[in-house]
């Protein structure tokens, strides 16, 4: 089973330009060799509403298996990567950074002043690294192995001998409070003028009778619901291109929804109001047309049609 990961770099001097990362490089290259595919990376500073921005951005939206910190992780005023952590993660893991500082502790003393977290958001895992690539590289090491075996449980039923992706399991839907929350914490929000968003969700009324009249199709009792990640991202690159457009977040659900479920969230942050609406319209419009399967459900006999 191959898995898929982020590597998030954590430091001011980095993002500034002041200072070349070579943790992060590391770690993408150890994941690789192992297989796995890295499909996101990114250079941040030490600011705790970024860090928690681009935590749930990869395990919300971008939806990888894996997402790993580098940095921030010390007693320094701005080491504040655990922090950010803990504020995103639904379940601690408390043994994978206790495994990490262990194998620290058999190389120098200093490795009990990790501070380093890891847990569980959705069907992410989010472990914090050390900032040093040395350090990083040590740390990864000693967990790397089971890490694959709990994300093998992660994505099954909950067995070791399971890793197969459940595909009537549906998602936890994102607040909208706390989106907008971390909107107008992002490095454009001073170029915002209007944030509007769109809540899609599980109807009743079945799609032949709302689009093309039929009067006799049967009442819908629930979706099975899927999209390709790719074109959504291709979807939300091309959004950026708009006027205007500052901001884009998107969350999809997935699996067999019930009548009522939340199908998908989209904000969409940008200068004025006619861009704004242009765009929402535009990355909706190319979500429901060339990204997403919908297979209703209806209430007679529950076959899908």
């Amino acid at each position: 089973m191959s898995f898929t990961a982020a590597v998030i770099t954590v430091s001011d001097k980095g993002a500034r330009g002041e200072r070349l990362d070579t943790s992060g490089p590391a770690i993408c290259a150890m994941l690789e060799d192992r297989g796995w595919a890295v499909s996101y990376t990114a250079i941040i500073p030490d600011e705790r509403e970024q860090i928690k921005y681009e935590l749930v951005k990869c395990a919300d939206e971008l939806q990888v298996n894996l997402v790993l910190t580098t940095g921030g992780t010390g007693f320094s005023p701005r080491d504040v990567t655990p922090e950010a952590t803990l504020e995103v993660i639904e379940r601690r893991t408390a043994g994978i950074p206790e495994a990490m500082r262990a194998q620290s502790l058999r190389i120098t003393p200093k490795g009990c002043l990790s501070r380093s977290e890891a847990g569980i958001r959705g069907r992410t895992l989010i472990i914090n690294l050390p900032g040093s690539e040395k350090a990083a590289k040590e740390n990864l090491s000693a967990v790397i192995d089971p890490v694959k075996h709990g994300l093998e449980m992660l994505l099954g039923s909950g067995s070791a001998d399971c890793g197969e992706h459940h595909p009537h399991r549906k998602k936890k839907a994102p607040s909208m409070d706390e989106w907008l929350r971390e909107a107008k914490a992002d490095t454009n929000a001073h170029k915002v003028g209007m944030y509007l968003t769109h809540n899609g969700v599980v109807r009743a009324t079945a799609k032949a009778r709302v689009r093309q009249g039929d009067e006799n199709a049967r009442p819908v009792s629930g979706m099975v619901f899927s999209y390709d990640r790719e074109m959504v991202e291709a979807a939300i690159a091309d959004t950026y291109k708009l006027p205007g457009i500052c901001y884009v977040r998107v969350w999809l659900n997935e699996g067999e929804l019930d009548v009522g479920d939340d199908i998908m969230f989209v904000l969409i942050g940008g200068d004025i109001r006619p861009h704004v609406v242009d765009g929402l319209q535009y990355l909706v419009g190319r979500i429901k047309s060339e990204c997403v399967t919908e297979t209703e459900l209806h209430e007679c006999h529950g076959e899908n049609q």
